[in-house]
């Protein structure tokens, strides 16, 4: 019975060693099996960048709302909203009969003192002659004189209100102001605008060459931040693309979002050629606060640390060995290498 016992007990125990060996061989099986992440020594710049998010803005002068100086009933509108204009396309049109019979009329009245005026300079020679032989008297000649001056005066207050007229009648034609895409149209054809107390808008037109970025800053990280500093950022339309702009201006005053403080940063940008930026797109920035030049650049994971050293797992022939390095800038792209690796390793 006992000996039943301890081979019983024996035989367990060695299918217990044999499973445990199989179990040890399996583990380091797959562990062989598992792929490395590798990456290589570069040598290039490093960036210390600060992140904000953003809006995409029309610059100062690159949204108009174009409107009408007088009042009138809008007879030609042939614009729509998405069409591009050109500086001094025709937006919209208002009847202007009443104006054109009008400066039709200043210049009946220019007509008429144009030779009233001639009248009066052949009036006045003729005085003169005679008071010369003694035959016109003083106070003639000075009638004379006074007749001329009346009727300059008059041709050219006639002469101004057919200018104003002309300039009236120019305002029914309603053109671009500058180049750009029709935003929005708040009128139609056929309604009656009334411009007494203030000019009604008509149109409005954004150039979307002319945009910018406002960035909005933590106030932990607005002392990094400097007009002329680069910064690069993505829009979610093209999430793959990266645009380069430059910090322009800081707002002094501070915007409040909640319970966070946010400074305005506003960022300039070229226009981004093929691709189509809009107004009131959000922005994702990087500004880049400090840059470092022709520096060894490892990933930040590959950097290890035990006991108060750094070391990396750099391959030397056919084997991985850790190699201690000395450590230098840091930041969200790279580490800094001063000591232990070379570039390409």
């Amino acid at each position: 019975m006992a000996s039943s016992r301890t081979s019983i007990i024996f035989l367990l125990a060695l299918g217990a060693s044999a499973v445990g060996v199989y179990a040890w061989q399996g583990d380091h099986q797959e562990a062989d099996s598992t792929e490395r992440r590798t990456a290589s020594v570069e040598l290039r710049s490093l960036n210390e960048t600060i992140t904000a998010t953003g809006v995409i803005r029309p610059v100062t002068g690159a949204e108009v709302n174009v409107g009408s100086r007088i009042s009138g009933t809008v007879t030609r509108l042939p614009v729509e909203i998405g069409d591009r204009v050109s500086r001094g396309q025709l937006l919209a049109e208002l009847d202007a009969t009443a104006l054109r019979a009008e400066a039709d009329e200043m210049r009946a009245d220019v007509a008429l003192s144009e030779p009233r005026l001639e009248l009066a300079k052949s009036t006045l020679k003729r005085r003169e002659q005679l008071a010369s032989k003694g035959l016109a008297s003083a106070e003639d000649l000075e009638i004379a004189r006074r007749d001329l001056a009346v009727a300059i005066a008059e041709l050219e207050a006639t002469r101004a209100r057919l200018r104003s007229a002309e300039i009236t009648l120019g305002y029914t034609r309603i053109v671009a102001p500058i180049d750009g895409v029709v935003a929005e149209v708040s009128t139609r054809e056929g309604e009656t605008v009334a411009a007494a107390f203030a000019a009604p808008n008509f149109v409005t037109i954004i150039d979307l060459e002319r945009l910018e970025v406002l960035a909005y800053v933590d106030e932990t990280d607005i002392g990094q931040v400097f007009v002329g500093q680069e910064a690069k950022f993505t829009v979610d339309t093209y999430p793959d693309t990266e645009f380069a702009a430059r910090v322009v201006a800081i707002q002094p005053r501070a915007e409040l979002q909640g319970s966070v403080v946010n400074y305005v940063v506003r960022l300039e940008f070229e226009p981004p050629g093929e691709f189509t930026l809009r107004p009131e797109m959000t922005a994702h920035l990087q500004i880049v606060v400090e840059q470092r030049e022709n520096v060894l650049v490892a990933p930040r994971a590959a950097i290890k640390r035990r006991i108060g050293r750094e070391y990396v797992v750099a391959q030397r022939g056919d084997q991985w060995i850790e190699q201690n390095v000395q450590t230098g800038w840091r930041s969200e792209s790279g580490v800094e290498i001063l000591t232990g690796v070379r570039e390409g390793d």
